[in-house]
C-alpha cells in the first residue's frame, strides 16, 4: 500500500517554537492487525549541522548593571575574563553613569534595559506616574518595594497601561541617549511574567526598536523537584516558578504577535542566592546538563560585596561574589565545552535568527 503523507495539525511545539522544533509529517502505515495507523516522522528543513538551529546555545546575561560600581566592575570582568555575554542596565540605578562607561569599555557586551517597575524610582516625573507608585509608602515617589504587593496590583489591573508604557519607554530611551544600543529587555524581579506588564514592554520595545525580550519562564525539565528539596529558600522559589509557569503559553503567543524574539526560557533564577557549600555551582551544573536543544538564557548576578552593595536594597550579597568566581572560572568554561553548549550574546541571537528566517 502506498504511504500517504499528510501534514499533522497536532504539532503544537513546532507552531510555538519554529526555530527549535522542525515540522512533523504524519505517515500512515499498516499495523500488525492490518489496519491503518498514524506514524509520526520528523524531517529537517535545515542541515543537522546548522549552528543556529541544532546546537544548544546559552545567553549568559548579568542583571543589575548600574546598581553599584562594584557590580559594574564584576560584570565587565565576567565578560572579558569569563562567560558573560550580555548584561541589562538599570536606567534608574545609582551607578548608571559608571555603568555606561563600563559598557563602552566592553564593545562586545550586548547591553539591554533592565526595566525597573518594583523596588526603585521612576525615570519619568513621579507626578505623572501616580498609579505605579506605592500607596501609603513611607518613601513617597517610589515604586512598590514588595513584589507580592506589586503582583496583586498587576493582577487586579491597578496600573494605568499608558503610564506603564511611558515609564518603560523612558527607561529605554535614557540608555539609548548615551549612544549604547539596547539589544534586549528584561525586568527587575521578572515583573513581566504578569500579562499587564508584558503588554507594556512589548509596546515600548516596538516604539524604541528593541528586537528581543527575555523569556522569564524556567523550563520544567530544568527544575526537577529533587534538586531543591531540603533547601527552604530554594524550595519556596521553586514553588513560585512552577505556579507562575501557567503564564508561559500566553507569553509566547503575545511575544510572537508583537514580532519580538525571545529565547526558549531561562535558568539560574531558582539557584540564585544559594551559596552554602558551593550549592549554586552544583545546582547550576545539573540544570545546564539537563537543557534540551534550543537557545536558553542563564540569569546571573555577579558583583562585589562592598559597602555600596550592602547599602543597596538587595538580598543578594555574598552570592554575587560566588557567582562572579564561578562565571570567571576555567571549570565552567570546560563544563560548557564538554556539554557542547555554545555561549552567544543577545546581539548574536537576534542576528542569527534574522539570517535564518524564511
Amino acid at each position: 500500500m502506498p504511504v500517504k503523507r499528510v501534514p499533522s495539525i497536532q504539532c503544537v511545539r513546532q507552531a510555538v517554537y519554529p526555530h527549535v522544533f522542525p515540522p512533523v509529517l504524519r505517515e500512515w502505515t499498516v499495523c500488525w492487525a492490518g489496519k491503518l495507523r498514524p506514524r509520526c516522522k520528523r524531517y529537517r528543513t535545515r542541515p543537522r549541522g546548522c549552528y543556529t538551529f541544532w546546537v544548544r546555545k546559552l545567553i549568559v546575561n548579568a542583571d543589575d548593571l548600574g546598581l553599584t560600581a562594584g557590580v559594574n566592575r564584576a560584570i565587565v570582568e565576567a565578560h572579558i575574563g569569563g562567560v558573560v555575554s550580555s548584561a541589562t542596565l538599570m536606567a534608574n540605578g545609582a551607578a548608571f553613569e559608571d555603568a555606561v562607561t563600563a559598557a563602552r569599555s566592553a564593545p562586545n557586551l550586548s547591553v539591554g534595559c533592565h526595566v525597573v517597575l518594583v523596588d526603585g524610582t521612576p525615570v519619568s516625573p513621579a507626578g505623572s506616574m501616580d498609579t505605579l507608585l506605592a500607596i501609603r509608602s513611607a518613601e513617597p515617589g517610589k515604586f512598590y518595594s514588595s513584589l507580592s504587593a506589586f503582583a496583586a496590583r498587576a493582577m487586579l489591573g491597578g496600573f494605568d497601561r499608558d503610564q506603564l508604557v511611558v515609564e518603560v519607554t523612558a527607561q529605554i530611551r535614557k540608555i539609548q541617549s548615551t549612544g549604547l544600543q539596547v539589544t534586549h529587555l528584561d525586568t527587575h524581579k521578572h515583573a513581566h511574567i504578569f500579562p499587564e506588564i508584558l503588554a507594556a514592554l512589548l509596546r515600548a520595545a516596538r516604539i524604541c526598536g528593541v528586537r528581543a525580550i527575555r523569556n522569564p519562564f524556567v523550563p520544567v525539565k530544568a527544575m526537577p523537584a529533587r534538586l531543591f528539596k531540603g533547601k527552604r529558600n530554594l524550595w519556596k522559589r521553586y514553588g513560585q516558578m512552577r505556579m507562575l509557569h501557567t503564564f508561559s503559553g500566553q507569553f509566547l503567543q503575545r511575544t510572537k504577535r508583537a514580532g519580538l524574539l525571545t529565547p526558549d526560557g531561562v535558568v539560574g533564577v531558582i539557584e540564585t542566592g544559594s551559596v552554602e557549600s558551593s550549592g549554586y555551582s552544583s545546582l547550576l551544573r545539573q540544570t545546564l546538563a539537563s537543557l534540551p536543544e534550543g537557545t536558553w538564557e542563564l540569569v546571573c548576578h555577579p558583583g562585589y560585596n562592598d559597602a555600596d552593595l550592602r547599602a543597596a536594597d538587595t538580598r543578594l550579597l555574598d552570592s554575587r561574589e560566588e557567582e562572579r568566581r564561578l562565571l570567571t572560572s576555567t571549570e565552567l568554561r570546560q563544563f560548557l565545552e564538554e556539554q557542547k553548549i555554545r555561549v552567544i550574546s543577545y546581539q548574536e541571537f537576534a542576528e542569527k535568527f534574522a539570517e535564518n528566517r524564511p
